[in-house]
């Protein structure tokens, strides 16, 4: 395939660059599926799920932290299925408007519409179909869920434009890839309130470090072909600034733990995140590509370990 897209397309090759591992659970359902269904599954990232658990994490922590007891399991469930369709479609935008980008970054050539597996045409009807199936599971969870998550639509659709306009377009990213925090909430309460915006602002700042990292794999073919990050914003001075957005993260959650008048297993267990996160900035490599996938991906620890903290911390 690779071959074959290098014949028709002019294709940056990094020579340190490895893609990640193919080898997971993901992957293989994906890589079992009719051939027809595969450019579909790949279109929604289904065999690449992190970013699902990124999106619909703080969707949980707000469910679990409004909760007085144990969360509502029905409405976790449903937030992770909405979460896995509404991610896919906004992944099937992003694919249509980068297509031309894509086609000239190595890591991203084989996306289903850049190499061609996948129509323009059909790409933006299945981004409508997803989000239309999202948005009802988000309104069997609780109607004022859904009519969040409809208000913040706009805001998935124009992140990709950002990359062309503005040197912050992980923050961007923050903004709606953490609206589900505003979402859980209402689904138990009917409302947004404080512990909801401290959540989400932590959230913000959380994607901002993490998205930083990530920017790193692509930083030398983004900046070959224009497009703008914070990694190319940061460059050498990464490492501080990170720092900055994980230590302001911890913050919210600290202080989102405050006002849901939480015990003393939050804070336990919101340490252990914290610890997680200093793990990730010791070990942080901008110039190794794959590193900074791994620290990318271990992000899916660190918000189970505060998805663990938001659950127990009524408890003790």
């Amino acid at each position: 395939m690779a071959d074959s897209i290098a014949g028709t397309r002019h294709v940056y090759r990094r020579p340190a660059y490895l893609p990640p591992p193919s080898g997971t659970v993901a992957s293989a359902v994906v890589g079992r599926t009719p051939a027809v269904v595969q450019p579909y599954l790949r279109l929604m990232r289904l065999q690449g799920p992190i970013g699902t658990w990124l999106f619909v994490l703080p969707g949980w922590w707000a469910l679990s932290l409004a909760a007085p007891g144990a969360p509502d399991f029905q409405k976790i469930l449903l937030f992770g299925l909405a979460a896995l369709l509404m991610r896919g479609s906004a992944c099937a935008v992003n694919d249509v408007v980068d297509r031309e980008f894509d086609s000239q970054v190595a890591r991203t050539a084989s996306r289903p519409v850049a190499a061609g597996a996948v129509s323009v045409t059909n790409a933006v009807v299945f981004a409508a179909v997803q989000a239309v199936a999202s948005l009802a599971l988000f309104w069997w969870a609780g109607e004022k869920a859904a009519i969040i998550v409809l208000v913040c639509l706009p805001t998935y659709i124009i992140y990709p434009f950002m990359k062309r306009m503005i040197s912050l377009p992980q923050a961007w990213l923050g903004l709606c890839f953490n609206t589900l925090a505003f979402a859980g909430w209402a689904a138990v309460t009917g409302t947004i309130e404080a512990p909801a915006v401290l959540l989400w602002t932590a959230g913000v700042f959380w994607t901002l470090g993490y998205d930083t990292i990530y920017g790193h794999q692509d930083r030398e073919d983004d900046r070959r072909i224009g497009v703008k990050s914070t990694a190319l914003l940061f460059d050498r001075a990464t490492r501080p600034w990170v720092g900055f957005f994980y230590a302001a993260a911890i913050a919210g959650l600290s202080a989102a733990g405050v006002m849901a008048h939480v015990q003393w297993p939050f804070y336990a267990f919101l340490g252990a995140a914290a610890a997680h996160l200093i793990w990730q900035l010791a070990t942080l490599d901008i110039d190794d590509p794959v590193r900074c996938r791994l620290l990318f991906v271990s992000n899916r620890v660190t918000g189970g370990l505060i998805l663990l903290a938001t659950v127990f911390g009524h408890w003790g």
